[in-house]
């Protein structure tokens, strides 16, 4: 939580933010607290690696069947979003990364006015993001009678707990925005944000969450999730341009010291008033020539900047980069961002504006056709062909099955939860498990036995799979660790040698008892887990012979103790 309306009380003052946000807030709603007695989650509190347990709440079954374990972590300083910079960008992304691998979701708390920008930096910011990142905050703080918090909260931690959507969002009033592509649209309505130039990534209706999939952004690349923290935005500006502003004036902003880039808010098409004698342009271009980045967006709400018209086609020939249909927001973040990279050349920072990094522009329009009853080839049918082919390790076969429904097809589930990245981790063919993290399968979904793809891989002795897994970002959940360290501890018992395969997952060494203090309760947690949401004792887990547990123990997100579906 950095602060912001959603967590604000009364003073004398006016309203401030306020501690205590998850007993105060939310634990005495029915909502949000099913009113069991949970134990602390482990949270990561600093660059140290400090481990602070907060306390845990648990929400009711959802109309999924599922329940969402979170906990609350405030910042030492919680802060009106107007006051929010490159720093308290860096500490929130900071925070999930060292928290990265305990917790499969994250809500952020925040303010309204820059959250926005807020939600753009990120998108750049969290380098192949795997899992979901959710920001939301309220234009009426939850301690109101009359509030629009309780809802954005409620929501977010919903499709958070039970939909992988690996991309930073924008939560609210019912609706999940790309967060890239939001921008606030009113101070008083509930409504407060949309999304102009893309649709909502998902909408919640009163019989369910209704997501858009083909839109959902995935990482296409092998490589694990990392952080960028150190955007530029001391040296980049943004400017207005209106009618009878003078060249000197926008010179005055090129001029400034240390400037690098520069937003250019336009005129529709992208277009801006060059003079009888061209003077405007003339400014534009000798800054271009100084190694100033000059990105042209549009001031409309909806459309594109493009060279339609001779004004525009004059900044082009100038040097300015044409931004596409990007918010101000996106394009302000975009560019501290790249101009941060170490490495990048002016061309490179240039050609980079113009592409989509994190679907935060429309590159090109492309018409879609479906089919006229509307109806794809049935999901049976299509992940029975798909299961078929990565069994014979068929890579053309795959493609064939995927060709036009890779959206869906991805991470869909079979009756046993395994995704085709799961099917493809045991598989003959590592290049179709290649294939499908290149078109963003998620590493980090769970069948319906807890087994995430690479504990499969690692189980089956596949070190080709386990090592381009890992280097995807994969890593073993929670509640493998300790059955990972158990299968670990009888190889080398059995081999006499140290197990590769299971060293490369992550797995730790455990004693001959079969316990490690580090995480001897995992599975035992799961057992409990499953208990208190059936409500009787699990069968399964008392055959493997797994202590019964007096309460709730660390659950590794905002929703770790049940499957998520997508």
């Amino acid at each position: 939580m950095t602060g912001g309306t959603i967590c604000m009380k009364r003073s004398e003052d006016g309203f401030i933010p306020a501690r205590g946000f998850l007993e105060a807030g939310m634990f005495p709603r029915p909502s949000f607290n099913d009113g069991s007695r949970l134990d602390p989650l482990d949270v990561v509190i600093d660059d140290a690696g400090t481990i602070k347990k907060l306390k845990s709440l648990r929400t009711p079954l959802s109309s999924y069947e599922r329940q969402i374990r979170y906990s609350v972590l405030e910042f030492k300083e919680l802060l009106d979003s107007s006051s929010i910079d490159a720093r308290g960008w860096a500490q929130i992304a900071t925070t999930i990364f060292h928290n990265y691998q305990l917790f499969d979701a994250f809500v952020i708390l925040h303010g309204t006015d820059s959250l926005a920008y807020t939600c753009s930096a990120l998108s750049f910011m969290l380098q192949n993001l795997g899992k979901p990142v959710i920001l939301t905050g309220s234009q009426s703080p939850m301690f109101e009678l009359q509030n629009d918090a309780t809802d954005n909260l409620l929501g977010s931690l919903v499709i958070a707990g039970h939909f992988m959507i690996p991309e930073v969002c924008l939560f609210f009033n019912y609706k999940l925005f790309r967060g890239n592509r939001a921008t606030k649209t009113s101070s008083t309505d509930f409504a407060a944000f949309s999304s102009p130039n893309h649709p909502p990534l998902a909408t919640i209706t009163s019989v369910g969450t209704d997501v858009s999939w083909p839109f959902i952004y995935r990482p296409t690349h092998i490589n694990p999730f990392t952080i960028q923290t150190n955007l530029d935005t001391a040296h980049v500006a943004c400017l207005r341009i209106f009618p009878g502003i003078k060249p000197e004036m926008v010179d005055g902003v090129l001029r400034v010291k240390g400037l690098r880039g520069l937003v250019l808010e336009t005129f529709g098409a992208g277009n801006a008033p060059g003079g009888s004698d061209g003077a405007m342009t003339k400014v534009i271009q000798d800054a271009v020539r100084r190694g100033i980045v000059v990105v042209n967006v549009t001031q409309c709400m909806v459309g594109s900047v493009s060279p339609r018209y001779a004004p525009a086609t004059a900044l082009g020939r100038a040097g300015v980069v044409f931004g596409h249909d990007m918010t101000s927001e996106a394009a302000l973040t975009k560019l501290s961002y790249l101009l941060a990279l170490p490495d990048l050349s002016y061309e490179d920072v240039t050609r980079r504006m113009t592409v989509s990094l994190r679907g935060e522009l429309t590159e090109t329009s492309q018409i879609l056709f479906t089919h006229p009853n509307g109806q794809l080839t049935p999901k049976l049918a299509s992940l029975a062909a798909l299961g078929y082919a990565i069994a014979k390790g068929d890579l053309e076969g795959v493609r064939e099955v995927m060709r036009g429904e890779r959206e869906w097809l991805l991470n869909e589930a079979d009756y046993s939860g395994n995704t085709p990245l799961h099917l493809a981790a045991t598989g003959p063919n590592i290049e179709i498990l290649r294939e499908f993290l290149l078109q963003g399968a998620s590493v980090h979904l769970r069948n319906r036995d807890a087994r995430t793809p690479l504990f499969l891989a690692a189980k089956a002795g596949n070190i080709e799979n386990v090592l381009l897994l890992r280097k995807s970002g994969a890593h073993l959940h929670t509640i493998e660790l300790r059955v990972a360290g158990v299968l670990r501890r009888r190889e080398e018992e059995e081999t006499g040698q140290i197990s590769e395969v299971w060293e490369l997952t992550g797995a730790p060494v455990v004693e001959s008892n079969g316990h490690t203090p580090s995480v001897q309760s995992d599975v035992e947690l799961a057992s409990k887990h499953e208990e208190e949401g059936n409500g009787h004792i699990s069968k399964a887990w008392e055959l493997n012979g797994t202590p019964v547990l007096d309460s709730g123990q660390h659950s590794p997100m905002v929703h770790s103790d049940v499957e998520q579906v997508s």
